[in-house]
């Protein structure tokens, strides 16, 4: 990074160099998901309904990834800082070796217990076969995608946010062209249904992993497979307690905050199929809004990283609040697109006019939470950058875990506010992280930590 750049206008010139990729990426990969979802709605609702139910357990059963990979960008991002590429390197071949061994255990025991955990996630006569079915497959294939992930991770935090946009846009093209081929049947394949749509995600997955690993053996890549090689690097037990540190931390975050989702959609799950499939079309106009948010976090998290690496911590904070001006920006832009056009995008899933109803009463509180999500979420960005994590977690286990749980439970189990009650617990807690990591960033403390 050239520290010589000053100005206000370069700052976010190079933020904006940084984030368009992964906001790309994040976009295209939830876009994906979207027509994912059209695709299977051909099968009815019953199919929304039982897709949406191995969305929580599938992000369960990748929190310790999840956790791995923020650690993997931070360090890698602090590493560059430092001037220290050997260390960089050594601390992705560690992690992909944790990976590896974390996702065999992963992918064995949510295969086997798939059918008590789609039970636990509420499925009914309806939906459970279909909802076994997908999420076996899924975690079945889970391999590819966490060897993307480790790798992607990576390179974010060198700066290379351009190789994940490509590989995530790639498996998504590659995802939607075998749902076209397996779900209904065409051009000769067959008509797997709900089975076809997982192993076209699988098969997405795949793709992607070739083109991650091709790319550590770019010559431009700031860390790649011959250097490891020409360095003799091996497993360190330093490089795995430093992932472990800041991975362990944002895992237990993710599980905070998995139960809280978890818990949600159970109780959505029991107001009825066509109330769940709508709340499931929420949740991913949600996840479109979360994509622009995790790209400015990308950037947030490379760039407030490297600073604080090369100790620049007024830097950081610049570049924090510069990635939260343009978040907030996008997430004005994004409300809009939900006050005038929410009923038309639920038309493109449904034509049934109550569930279209849903939708409209859902857009209304989407509109009030996207404008408080991406900012929180950059915040949360640049404080996991520096290794607040514990900070992170906390927050996440008051607001998802505790006032999202309680307040989603009172609203709809004692008060009878149904879908009302759902999304204002979800307003709730996002309005609740706001205000704690936001807190947290203006206060600057974060910057004298050391990872």
């Amino acid at each position: 990074m050239n520290y010589e750049l000053t100005s206000t206008g370069a700052m976010t010139r190079k933020a904006l160099s940084v984030a368009w990729p992964a906001m790309m990426e994040s976009f295209f990969v939830a876009l994906a998901g979207m027509i994912d979802t059209m695709m299977v709605s051909a099968l009815g609702s019953y199919a929304i309904a039982a897709v949406g139910l191995t969305n929580q357990p599938k992000f369960i059963g990748l929190t310790i990834f999840f956790g791995i990979n923020v650690a993997v960008s931070a360090l890698v991002a602090r590493r560059k800082g430092e001037k220290r590429q050997d260390t960089a390197n050594q601390i992705l071949l560690t992690a992909i070796i944790l990976a590896c061994i974390a996702c065999v255990v992963v992918s064995v025991l949510f295969v086997v217990f798939a059918p008590w955990m789609m039970e636990l996630a509420g499925s009914n006569a309806d939906t459970h076969e279909a909802a076994v079915t997908y999420f076996q497959i899924i975690m079945g294939g889970t391999f590819f995608n966490v060897i993307t992930m480790v790798i992607n991770s990576a390179q974010r935090g060198s700066g290379n946010t351009k190789l994940s946009m490509t590989t995530n846009l790639t498996s998504s093209v590659v995802n939607i062209l075998f749902n076209y081929l397996l779900i209904e049947g065409h051009f000769g394949f067959p008509a797997w249904g709900i089975r076809g749509a997982a192993i076209a995600t699988v098969l997405g997955t795949v793709v992607a992993a070739g083109m991650a690993v091709s790319s550590l053996f770019r010559r431009n890549s700031y860390v790649r497979i011959p250097l490891m090689k020409q360095l003799k690097l091996r497993y360190s037990r330093d490089c795995a307690k430093s992932i472990w540190h800041l991975a362990l931390n944002t895992s237990l975050e993710n599980i905070a905050a998995r139960v809280g989702f978890l818990a949600t959609a159970m109780i959505a799950a029991r107001l009825g199929t066509d109330e769940f499939a709508a709340h499931n079309i929420g949740m991913s106009i949600l996840g479109l809004g979360f994509s622009f948010a995790d790209g400015m976090q990308v950037a947030a998290v490379a760039l407030a990283g490297e600073s604080l690496g090369a100790g620049q911590k007024e830097r950081a904070k610049r570049y924090g609040s510069i990635c939260q001006r343009i978040g907030l920006l996008i997430s004005f832009i994004l409300a809009l697109l939900l006050f005038f056009g929410g009923r038309w995008f639920y038309g493109l899933y449904f034509s049934e006019p109550h569930i279209l109803e849903m939708g409209e009463l859902i857009c209304r509180y989407l509109i009030v939470i996207v404008l408080l999500q991406i900012s929180q979420i950059i915040f949360t960005g640049c404080l996991r950058a520096a290794g607040d994590v514990r900070y992170v977690l906390y927050a996440a286990m008051i607001s998802i875990a505790g006032i999202r749980t309680v307040s989603t439970l009172l609203m709809v189990n004692v008060l009878g506010w149904g879908l009302t009650g759902v999304w204002l617990g979800i307003l709730a807690d996002q309005l609740s992280r706001f205000i704690m990591v936001s807190l947290r960033f203006k206060q600057g403390k974060w910057v004298d930590l050391k990872i």
